[in-house]
């Protein structure tokens, strides 16, 4: 039976609350999240889930809700919602600065394949640790430029089949975790953390323990590209606060139990040093040895991880900057970065990319000598740089809710957060100012002993990295400028 115009666009509005938790906690959460931050705090970090969720991840959801909600008609995500506030300046820099934080992302996706790699192959976590950092980080650079030129020649097939990875990942760490919490009574595991009390799970709110925040934001992170959808939900004002309290329900609960079942495999007093870079794999092992699998189910895991960074490798080389080009105003990006070739790739925003992605896989080698630390160290700088893109979500929301001159764009919102512009400001700044503070405490490098040459030489990467990379935003209308003066 054919349907009528009308009843199309009533039935591209059936997406319930349901639905939309369960795409948040596909585009929010993954098991990696889990493993890095119990390396971060160890069963402390069970406390840590529930403040973060609590009093972070919830409003950060609920403002991106009512951002998606104000903004429908805009495709180019933050980056319009900042130029419909504040301008096309500041728009320009959102968008610079969505894309120039994958930089350290894509640097550290090399690594990955070849950490998964080396699991598939010696299934052990010691062969790539014993590697020299710089023979480690030349071969992660021909990787990169290897998929590098593919997306330039807009070969895109493995983005597919890195989805079907992804998927797979997903799962099975939502199976590691209902496995492994039921283990003890299933096959008698035994667990490694001997106690559990009060202050297993307490954490000390020191200065090394604000050090780890960044990671815990930046686990938390993203759910701003689900926001376009809260118009296509039947009922915005009452479903999409539901559903986002659903979403942080799910991902609590993942948490929680992913954190519990890392305490059982793991001891929380006593952590291996390449929990971080291994933890995911040896995990998995352990679990196959659990239940008389061998590594099975590690093999399988690892070779679905590494389809899934190769395919997270090539979306992140293409998808942001072409949204960096392709939709940021032309007044403030040069001319020569906007140049396609035959296969519709910018191909000099894919050298700009090579450049500085090639510095920050080979200078850091120089500096830290040995591979665990450098994998460490690599994606703490990720958790300090990617963040920064998600203030540019509550600049905007402080900008709505703010402004009288916004305002009147708020008052036809088919779902608002919070009633109470004040209030409403308050929360963003709030958000803002914890994001911040999280990224600042996150530059101070862990896991290595204080005021040595190798702590200092980490200290100035983590100032110096995000500095240089936010602040070549500002070099490029310089350059467009004058390019337009030449026309």
């Amino acid at each position: 039976m054919s349907l009528t115009g009308k009843s199309i666009m009533e039935n591209s509005k059936l997406l319930n609350w349901r639905s939309l938790a369960m795409m948040g906690f596909t585009v929010v959460w993954g098991f990696g999240n889990v493993v890095t931050n119990y390396a971060n705090q160890g069963l402390t970090v069970v406390v840590s889930w529930i403040l973060i969720l609590s009093f972070y991840f919830l409003p950060y959801a609920l403002m991106v809700g009512e951002m998606g909600s104000v903004f429908d008609k805009k495709s180019g995500g933050v980056s319009d919602w900042i130029g419909s506030t504040y301008g096309p300046m500041l728009a320009y820099l959102a968008g610079w600065t969505y894309w120039v934080v994958h930089i350290p992302y894509l640097a550290q996706k090399p690594q990955n394949v070849l950490v998964g790699l080396s699991w598939v192959v010696y299934q052990d976590g010691g062969t790539i640790k014993a590697l020299d950092p710089l023979i480690l980080q030349a071969l992660s650079l021909v990787i990169f430029l290897g998929f590098l030129w593919l997306a330039s020649r807009g070969i895109n097939s493995l983005k597919s089949i890195g989805a079907l990875a992804g998927t797979s990942m997903f799962f099975m760490g939502i199976l590691y975790i209902l496995l492994t919490v039921a283990a003890p009574a299933l096959v008698s595991a035994k667990s490694a953390t001997t106690v559990w009390n009060f202050s297993t799970f307490m954490p000390k709110f020191d200065f090394v323990y604000f050090t780890t925040l960044s990671m815990l934001v930046f686990a938390v992170g993203g759910c701003e590209k689900i926001s376009p959808y809260v118009n296509n939900m039947k009922n915005p004002a009452k479903d999409f606060s539901k559903g986002m309290i659903i979403l942080t329900a799910m991902v609590g609960v993942s948490a929680l139990l992913g954190s519990l079942a890392m305490g059982i495999m793991f001891d929380s007093h006593h952590l291996p040093n390449d929990l971080k870079m291994n933890g995911q794999y040896r995990a998995f092992q352990l679990l196959g040895e659990y239940y008389g699998l061998g590594n099975s189910l590690m093999i399988i895991y690892a070779i679905a991880n590494v389809l899934g960074q190769i395919a997270a490798l090539m979306f992140s080389i293409d998808a942001p900057l072409k949204i960096l080009i392709g939709e940021g105003d032309k007044n403030y990006i040069p001319r020569s970065l906007t140049k396609v070739n035959e296969h519709g790739a910018p191909i000099n925003g894919y050298k700009m990319t090579a450049i500085l992605v090639s510095i920050l896989i080979i200078v850091p080698a120089f500096g830290i000598k040995n591979m665990n630390t450098l994998y460490n160290w690599l994606l703490d700088l990720n958790s300090i740089v990617m963040p920064l893109r998600y203030l540019w979500v509550f600049v905007a929301y402080i900008g709505l809710r703010a402004f009288v001159k916004n305002r009147n764009l708020s008052e036809h919102s088919s779902y608002k957060f919070i009633k109470s512009d004040t209030f409403a400001t308050l929360v963003g700044v709030w958000c803002f100012g914890f994001t911040a503070f999280a990224c600042s405490m996150g530059v101070f490098p862990k896991g290595i002993a204080i005021y040595t040459p190798q702590w200092f030489f980490q200290l100035a990467l983590n100032i110096i990295t995000p500095l240089a990379l936010v602040g070549l935003g500002f070099i490029l209308p310089k350059i467009a400028r004058r390019d337009r003066q030449k026309i």
